[in-house]
């Protein structure tokens, strides 16, 4: 599957996404709806999608239009993607300095995403 070229960007409009993605808007609307997508709002309500979302999305198209699978087929093979990563990057919590590192990271990371997003 060769990946169209995603812009150096960190949000995209919906627009943008339908146009990567060579589908319609409603089809996009419709892939949120049926993959519990929840993409953020900017300050006029309007959709918007972060890079993630976008390789999300660029993975269902494949899912459904390149390896033929039904809605339901590529749902729960994205389950079990998730599922692999997160054993993948699975950390051993009983060391307590790499927790509260990454709680700390977590913290930083939220509130400089705050101040992005004002």
């Amino acid at each position: 599957m060769t990946r169209p070229d995603i812009p150096d960007k960190f949000y995209f409009k919906i627009g943008e996404v339908s146009e990567i993605l060579a589908v319609r808007p409603y089809v996009v609307r419709f892939w949120e709806s049926e993959f519990h997508l929840t993409p953020a709002k900017n300050r006029s309500r309007h959709r918007v999608y972060n890079r993630q979302d976008l390789e999300t999305l660029l993975e269902i198209k494949h899912l459904l239009y390149e390896e033929r699978f039904t809605i339901e087929g590529a749902r729960n093979k994205l389950k079990e993607k998730v599922k692999e990563k997160n054993k993948q990057m699975k950390l051993s919590w009983e060391d307590k300095s790499q927790k509260s590192l990454l709680q700390r990271v977590k913290k930083d990371l939220n509130k400089i995403r705050e101040m992005l997003e004002k």
